[in-house]
Order: structure tokens, then sequence, then C-alpha cells
């Protein structure tokens, strides 16, 4: 069977551009010389997704249905096409809606299925606004029984999700149904490494039951998350036989194709595709919310440096303005650095000193200060100094500030709030700082844009004489390797412990991390790329006692 997976970008409640998107895409597909059998668009495609609390407004389920409807009399006909949207519970038991499959046939629906296991971890609450499949059937379709398993459907128990016990498995219960293929519409976010996984799940399934296995999965960027498509084609024997690019676009597979030798064997590389999704992160983000132009303080440290590289990709560097804002305690070389990287992007930089403002601070509050040592409140001034001046940039020129953050900083509170916090998304806040390190060093390997001197630099905020990173943290190879234990494995203090690390290092940053609590509730969304991200995927108290032990 041939069949056409669509990787759209669907805006969220774009119900007319997204209706056209899907009928663009299949009109495509089916003025093909060989038309496919079945043309395939992701989960929730006509409404976009995630839609969160929107499903509560009754007049949002109603747009999806009315744009259903208009979807139906405009797809081409002659061709099968499968879509995902907004279905109704028509039980009268149970929540009103489901995340429904339709497939459409000459303007008529040839088969439904709703979702069946409806995620609640991490980014996904879906059993807030869904009723689940009470079945599970086949559509057959020129010859062949297709079964279809939505996105969470194929990752039954068998899947690595920490906590997550499912009492059905749709997949072999398709299986059982005698599903000759199984086609799995899906709008799952990136993360580092999850091509792999996710090949190797439909593996698994493919070889279980001896059946084919197609993958169409959603592309663009809503907020924190990016989703990569990276559709694929299993054969019935598990192998790889077509995986698809990253982005909006469509692959044309054929089920009786099996993998060979010159079969898709390799994923792309973990650090280029991770590029690419902060890359997309920002201009997805920038675009669906309607901003042109972004600006950025650039301080000549490696945070800011990438984030201006991926800026400068993500809208063309004629739509990024750099600003530069040195102090006192800014080194030439920090300043050179940033005039350097701002001409190998060839964006624009302003120069804009602090020095004045600092100064009026220090003498505003010197009685009030007086005979106390400089410390951690002049260094704040400073970098609130800073959020001002970049903030007065975004609303005098509609410019959409991006915040430099990093993980390990959101981490253990090692930021300033309404100060270097200041933005509208975190495009490397999920990164921890080696993994900012790592990408830098790709960026660097390929391209060359980043100067050497900032990557080779100790890392410092600059905000009092000769100050580095590690005067206030654990070196941050220790640091992350902690961090990455506690907030994305969720171990907790023994368990990271028993792993080789020293107690005292382990307490004193998880300490950190449930102190910074307040911070990370007022900071910017960041681009997701971990197993577990700061924002609506890590969801804690603010005021708590800190477990001597730590949470489990």
């Amino acid at each position: 069977m041939k069949l056409a997976l669509c990787q759209i970008d669907a805006v969220i409640g774009d119900f007319d551009g997204n209706v056209d998107r899907i009928v663009a895409a299949a009109r495509v597909a089916a003025s093909s010389p060989t038309p496919p059998d079945l043309v395939v668009f992701p989960e929730m495609s006509l409404c976009g997704y995630p839609p969160m609390d929107l499903l509560d407004q009754p007049s949002f389920a109603d747009r999806d249905e009315a744009a259903f409807r208009r979807l139906q009399k405009a797809l081409p006909r002659g061709v099968a096409v499968a879509v995902g949207h907004i279905g109704r519970n028509r039980s009268g038991l149970g929540r009103p809606l489901r995340n429904t499959l339709s497939v459409v046939l000459d303007g008529e629906v040839a088969f439904e299925q709703a979702k069946t296991l409806l995620p609640t971890y991490d980014v996904f609450d879906e059993a807030r606004y869904f009723e689940p499949a009470s079945e599970r059937r086949v559509w057959r379709h020129r010859g062949v029984a297709i079964g279809f398993a939505i996105c969470e459907d194929l990752w039954r128990e068998t899947a690595p999700v920490p906590g997550m016990r499912y009492p059905v498995d749709p997949p072999r219960e398709l299986l059982d149904a005698g599903a000759d293929l199984i086609v799995v519409p899906s709008a799952s976010p990136f993360q580092l490494d999850k091509s792999a996984l996710r090949v190797g799940l439909c593996s698994d399934l493919a070889r279980t039951g001896s059946v084919p296995v197609a993958y169409c999965n959603m592309a663009g960027a809503d907020d924190s998350l990016v989703f990569d498509g990276r559709s694929f084609l299993v054969d019935r024997s598990g192998r790889l036989v077509a995986l698809g690019g990253f982005g909006e676009g469509v692959l044309v597979v054929d089920t009786d194709e099996t993998a060979g030798e010159a079969a898709i064997a390799a994923f792309p590389d973990r650090w280029e595709e991770a590029e690419r999704v902060l890359v997309e992160g920002i201009r997805g983000y920038m675009r669906k919310c309607g901003f042109k132009k972004a600006h950025l303080g650039l301080s000549g440290g490696i945070d800011s440096a990438l984030v201006a590289v991926l800026a400068a990709k993500a809208i063309g560097p004629e739509n990024l303005t750099c600003i530069a804002m040195p102090s006192r305690f800014s080194s030439a070389g920090s300043i050179d650095d940033s005039v350097e990287l701002a001409a190998k992007l060839g964006c624009r930089l302003e120069t804009i000193p602090i020095e004045g403002p600092f100064s009026s601070f220090l003498a505003t509050m010197e009685p009030h200060f007086a005979g106390l040592p400089f410390g951690l409140t002049e260094e704040n001034l400073q970098a609130r100094v800073r959020g001002d001046i970049l903030m007065a940039w975004s609303n005098k020129f509609d410019s959409m500030l991006l915040t430099t953050g990093n993980k390990s900083e959101l981490a253990v509170g090692y930021c300033t709030l309404y100060g270097d916090m200041c933005g509208a998304i975190a495009p490397i806040g999920d990164l921890l700082k080696t993994e900012v390190f790592a990408l830098c060093e790709s960026v660097y390997a390929r391209e060359g844009l980043l100067p050497r001197a900032i990557i080779d630099k100790p890392p410092s905020a600059e905000l009092r004489p000769n100050q580095l990173d590690q005067d206030s943290l654990p070196p941050y190879e220790l640091l992350d390797a902690v961090l990455r234990l506690y907030i994305e494995d969720d171990l907790a203090v023994d368990a990271i412990v028993a792993r080789g690390f020293d107690e005292a290092l382990v307490r004193r940053v998880v300490t950190m991390t449930a102190r910074a609590e307040y911070k990370r509730r007022q900071a910017a969304p960041v681009v997701k790329v971990s197993p577990r991200a700061f924002g609506m995927g890590r969801r804690m108290p603010i005021a708590r006692v800190v477990c001597e032990a730590g949470p489990r």
C-alpha cells in the first residue's frame, strides 16, 4: 500500500489556515502520477496541538467541527485522507470530547477512531479534556486491514515512560483484530535522541505482528514544544525503510517495500538536530506571536553568543539586533569578542554602556547602604539595569527579547529576576551548560561562526572583579551530572549519592534547585529538548520543605 505521510505545521486555533494546509498537501499527493492509497496527517492537525484549556471553551470544539465539515467537501476525491481533529463523545458518559482520527473518502467519513491512551505526564494532560476510546477497530481499504494507533496508543507498557502503566495495549488489540498495517498519526515533541526511540517502538511492534508500521508526525513549534516531523516507515521485520526530513514535508512510502542495502540506517547528528530544533523554536514562536524582529544582550560569553547564532539563522541577521552593555567590570576581550561575533553573523550591534545608570543607582542607595560591602545586591543591580535597557528596546522598536540563560543557571538560581531573566522565550533554557559547550563545538566545527575565544574562555558573569561562575557553583561537569539525575531522572538524594557523588554536593545542588523555584515560575518559556524541561512539564510548589532525602 502506498502512503503519503504529511508533516504539516498546524497553528493552534487557525482552523481556516489548517484546512488550507491539509487540503493543499492532500491535493499535491493526489495529483501524483501514481496517487497514494492513503494520505495521513498528524494527530489533532485540524486545531493544532496542544490546544490545552482552549478545549474548555465550547466554541473551540464547535469551530473545529465546522472546519472538519468544510474539509470534507474540499478534499480531493478518489483518495482516502486520515485527519486528526476534535471528536464528540456521543456515548453520554464521561468527558464530552475525544481526540479523534477520521478517514475521509469522497466527501464521506469512511472510518473513525478515537485515541485510547491519554497521556498525563510531562507536558501532556489529555485526560483533563478527552474521553478515551472504548474500542479499537481496523479499517479495510483496498484489501488491507489498517489499524490506527494515535500517538500515545503506541507508547504502551513497554515504552520507557517513568511511572506510566497502562491497563490496555492498543497495538496488540489491533493486531488481534487482524491488522495488516499499523498507522501512527502523532504529535510527538522533539527531545534529544527521540527519533531512535520512536523507531525502536515501531520496530518492536512490527516484529511482534509481522506488519509494517508507518509513523506520521507533526512539524513546527508551539510555545515550548517543537515538532520535528521525521515521519518514517518500518517494514514487517522491523527494519527502517524510510525516514522523513526535519520540519514540514511529505514522505511517500510503499509498505510493500522492504529494507535493503539502500535503506536509511543513520539518524541525524544529535547536535545538528538540536540546532535545527532551537532555530525552529525561535522562528515558530516569533511568527505565531506576530514578531518580525528580535534582540538580545550580547555579553561576549558563550550563552548569549549561541543564542545570537540561533536567532540569526531563525529570522535572518537583518532582523536581529545584538546589544552590548559593558560595565566597569567588562573585560576588553568580551567586548572584542562581541564585535567579532556580530561581524561574522552580519547582524546589527549596538553598544550601550551601563556605567551611568549603575552609578546613579549606587548614589541613590548610598545613604542606605553606607558601610556595607559591595556584594550580590550591586551585582544584581547591573543585571537589572541591563534588563531595563533590553525591555526599553523591545517596547520602542516592537522587537522580541530573547533571554540567554541555560538550564544549569535556571536550576540553581544563578540568574537575576527582572535582569538577565527578562525576555519572551529562552532558546537554550533546556540545555545544561555542558550541553551548551557541546552544541557550540558542533557549530564551530561545521561553520566556524563562533569566535574560538568565546568557547575557550572560563564562564563569567563579569559583575565583579575577576569573577568566575565556579566561584559560586560546583564545576559544571559535576553540577550538570547531578542536575540530570535529579531533574530529568527524578532521583532522590540518596539514589544520586549511590551513583558515586559526594553527598554534600548533592544536597547543596538539590537545595539550590528547590530554593530557585520562585524564579523559574516567573521565567520565560524554554524550548524543550530534554526529557524534562522547566515549565509546564515540571510543576513544583514554591513554598515547601526541602525533604532531607529529596523527592523520589
